[in-house]
């Protein structure tokens, strides 16, 4: 069936009757399942409230794009993994108190994060997005597996961050420094914070472009040959690791606190999705302050002019230092084309992407496209 004919309802069923049996696993196992750390940003009352929209929205789509005719096999799967969510307990499933392990799986930060993210730019892409195209877009299943891997894995992740950085921390420590930047208010060293990480992420995220080896990580995230909320997600986990050690290391070692340090991880989050994100909003002079979507997108620009230019993440201030700001004066010039320059050196699919940068360069048949 072509892309034109996919049911958005259909496609919405199924993700919502997925999302609500992996919600369930999640009241189940919540040990095994979901992450301590992002527990504490919501209570049990949120999660089942939240899980009831997600089994009467799944079903009510699924039902419609039945009786529509439209995409009858995805709306089954949306209908169909619902009903088993609602066999397993649904909203009723009752639990001790959560225990401690070892180690858990983000999936409880996986379901809420996908839910509202989709909730929020989904629709704003489809009014303001500067281009037309589909949320069900090419490589979109990829992309939702790279989002799916980063949730997921999240403990394991700041395992490895934690580990690379907080020794070399210990080692570089500067108690007159530290004290000298906690003793400001947390609104100034959170300013001070977006400006010292995003130097360090820019100079990273320069060497990335300009040493082969370390391109090959990156040129995974460069693939996506269209922009939108979901493309950011497309990340090597080597490149994660690297990239978020690099950005924690400084703001260690200088001492930030931790309400200034949890702001910032805030603004990553919410940045880094708008960053990508298809809005073709005009914002005018605040493109020179703050890294917006046509600032970013320039950077994923398929074009030889663009190669080496717009690094930050947070401020363009960090680039104009850098001598790596460019971007068209007119608010209407946007890039035509995205991905690599070389689109047979990235592969299609998740696990071959992981593979390909310890492949030496290979060329590949079949590449994303």
């Amino acid at each position: 069936m072509s892309r034109q004919r996919r049911s958005f309802f259909a496609y919405s069923s199924a993700l919502l009757g997925l999302l609500s049996l992996m919600a369930v696993a999640c009241f189940h196992f919540p040990e095994l399942l979901t992450s301590k750390e992002f527990r504490a940003a919501y209570n049990e009352q949120f999660a089942r409230h939240l899980l009831l929209v997600g089994l009467a929205a799944a079903f009510a789509m699924g039902t419609w794009a039945i009786l529509r005719d439209r995409n009858k096999r995805i709306a089954m799967i949306g209908v169909g993994s619902a009903t088993l969510a609602v066999l397993l307990g649904g909203t009723n499933v009752q639990f001790d108190e959560i225990g401690k392990t070892p180690y858990s799986l983000g999936l409880d930060w996986f379901v809420i994060s996908l839910f509202f993210s989709a909730l929020v730019f989904v629709p704003m892409e489809h009014y303001l997005g500067k281009r037309r195209i589909s949320p069900l877009r090419s490589g979109w299943r990829t992309d939702v597996t790279y989002f799916f891997m980063s949730h997921m894995l999240v403990q394991f992740i700041l395992i490895l961050v934690t580990a690379s950085t907080s020794t070399i921390a210990g080692l570089a420590a500067f108690p007159a420094l530290k004290n000298a930047i906690q003793s400001l208010p947390v609104w100034a060293q959170f300013l001070i914070a977006v400006f010292v990480a995003d130097l360090a992420q820019a100079l990273l995220h320069r060497a990335y472009h300009n040493i082969p080896w370390l391109w090959r990580f990156h040129a995974v995230h460069h693939s996506s040959r269209e922009m939108d909320w979901l493309a950011g997600s497309r990340i090597h986990i080597v490149e994660i690791v690297l990239t978020r050690s690099a950005v924690l290391l400084p703001l260690l070692v200088l001492g930030f606190s931790t309400p200034a340090v949890n702001a910032y991880v805030i603004l990553v989050g919410l940045q880094a999705v708008l960053a990508h994100a298809n809005l073709g909003i005009r914002f005018g002079w605040l493109e020179y302050l703050l890294v917006l979507p046509r600032y970013h997108h320039w950077h994923h620009a398929r074009h030889k002019d663009y190669l080496d230019v717009n690094y930050a993440i947070h401020l363009p201030l960090v680039d104009m230092l850098m001598g790596t700001f460019k971007l068209p004066p007119k608010q209407e010039d946007w890039p035509e084309e995205y991905g690599v320059m070389k689109l047979e050196t990235v592969p299609r699919g998740i696990l071959r992407q992981h593979l390909m940068p310890f492949q030496g360069g290979k060329k590949f048949d079949e590449y994303v496209d």
